[in-house]
């Protein structure tokens, strides 16, 4: 590996495309460390796409101190005071170097590079240099944080993913089950949920400058919002901030969303998109401000998305709030729509593995429906959510319609958990026949149509209540229809009358 020194020389030829590169004016932009220049001066020629990506951020038009000058509502950073950064981080842009090599000594997966001391995955904790608030109540506050553990450590849900993506092969005319291997696991499950990300060591690698010494990484690359980090943080700023511009601008957009979001199991992205609510947004975006900060409700943006609804801080056209911003996305939620098997009122704490209901299952609900109350939020809690969520509705509608719809929506809740107990009912006569297992009871014929029951069909007419239309999501699609016939066919297979 060349020196440091030997560095500066080699590339030093490249520094010109610093000068005509977009936002490089000394008039408009901030100085780079040190660091930084080096990074930038050889990625620019290698990674151009990375670099001009960040050259169009707000990190690289601004310092940590010029955007904690932003006047409270406006500002970007969760800063309670300047000085709790340092004054080299705060007199600089937020450039390469000033997020692969914060915390250096925390991260496993910290190697040498050109005589800096640098790491590939960055993580909440590096990004809580500036934006402690929003890793706080990522962490804290938000089960998406905790997505991996959530299942990966819940024995159930670990079953499910198993069922689903583990391999299948006939041996001796028999169909066998094989575990699953980890491309796959990271291409589905935990490509959403998160990965654990192991630095496994160092290699060489030919590069266009020399031979480099860089991390072998496991579970990478992942930007599942519940990625367990070499530094030992979890969750990923970048799945809904994408690298490397990291823009509130993209993170509003539901499109975002969609990543996950998507029938048959989580249909939020379709439901919207069919929505009166998705409907204005595509008809009508182009002329929104989604870098606004704060967002104004009737003058930045007319419809919700799904940021406006979970997360932004949204304001009125004269500025009053209508709800605080938070990356704890349950704060506005009372009641969780697609748990297994019925709704339930959302969880106490985002580290879902650790709840175990009545039947000792790792479960929210027994089979028979009854909550485990102690691990779930109370009346109070939920009433007082609920009001958060309809405070934003009544920003467009009146008080009338706002309640009808939660009216509503109650409802259609009931109807869906009747519904699943019902089939439940007839699976579990079906156990207690003996035509089928219980062991694992996601992973024969009959086990798959129960399924599909709670994990789409009633997921399916929830979200369409929830979210204000796409109503063909309730009946047709995934709906209604669904639900009874999968009912027919469980009531055949239980051979009931």
């Amino acid at each position: 590996m060349p020196c440091r020194e030997s560095f500066i020389l080699v590339c030093a030829s490249f520094c010109w495309l610093l000068a005509f590169s977009p936002g490089a004016s000394a008039e408009s932009t901030p100085p780079l460390s040190e660091a930084t220049e080096e990074c930038l001066s050889c990625h620019s020629l290698f990674s151009p796409g990375i670099t001009h990506d960040w050259r169009r951020s707000r990190h690289a038009s601004n310092t940590v101190r010029t955007a904690f000058e932003k006047p409270g509502k406006e500002r970007r950073v969760s800063l309670t005071s300047i000085h709790q950064i340092g004054d080299a981080l705060g007199s600089v842009a937020v450039g390469c170097a000033e997020c692969h090599t914060a915390n250096p000594d925390s991260h496993e997966d910290t190697f040498l590079h050109n005589g800096y001391r640098v790491h590939v995955v960055v993580t909440p904790a590096d990004c809580a240099q500036c934006h402690p608030l929003e890793r706080k109540q990522y962490t804290k506050q938000n089960k998406m944080a905790h997505a991996y553990g959530n299942l990966h450590d819940n024995p159930l849900y670990h079953s499910l993913v198993e069922t689903v993506i583990g391999g299948r092969k006939i041996a001796a005319g028999r169909l066998e089950r094989l575990p699953s291997t980890t491309a796959t696991q990271m291409d589905t499950c935990y490509g959403c949920h998160g990965t654990r990300v192991k630095m496994l060591g160092l290699k060489k690698i030919e590069t266009e400058m020399d031979v480099m010494e860089v991390p072998v990484l496991q579970g990478w690359p992942n930007v599942g919002v519940g990625r367990l980090n070499p530094d030992g943080s979890i969750g990923s700023c970048s799945s809904c901030h994408p690298r490397h511009a990291f823009s509130i601008q993209v993170a509003r957009q539901p499109y975002v969303c969609s990543q996950c979001h998507l029938q048959p199991d989580a249909p939020g992205w379709g439901v919207y998109k069919e929505s009166k609510h998705g409907n204005l947004f595509r008809s009508r975006k182009e002329g929104w401000d989604f870098d606004a900060v704060p967002w104004r409700l009737g003058r930045d943006f007319h419809a919700p998305t799904c940021a406006a609804c979970h997360g932004s801080l949204v304001v009125d056209p004269e500025g009053a709030v209508i709800t605080e911003r938070t990356h704890g996305y349950g704060e506005r939620l009372w009641k969780s729509l697609f748990g297994v098997i019925y709704s339930h009122p959302q969880p106490i704490a985002p580290d879902t593995s650790k709840i175990r209901n009545a039947d000792g299952q790792p479960l929210p609900v027994t089979f028979d429906g009854q909550p485990a109350t102690r691990f779930l939020i109370d009346r109070k809690t939920q009433k007082d959510r609920k009001r958060n969520m309809q405070a934003l509705c009544q920003g467009c509608h009146s008080t009338m319609w706002v309640a009808k719809h939660f009216e509503k929506m109650d409802g259609t809740i009931a109807d869906t958990d009747r519904a699943v107990r019902t089939a439940t009912q007839i699976m579990e006569q079906i156990w207690r026949q003996g035509n089928a297992s219980r062991e694992n009871p996601f992973d024969e014929s009959i086990e798959i149509v129960w399924t599909e029951q709670w994990l789409f069909f009633a997921n399916s007419i929830r979200y369409a209540s929830a979210m204000g239309g796409a109503q063909d999501y309730a009946a047709f699609h995934n709906g209604w229809w669904n639900m009874h016939k999968a009912i027919e066919k469980l009531k055949d297979a239980a051979h009931m009358k």
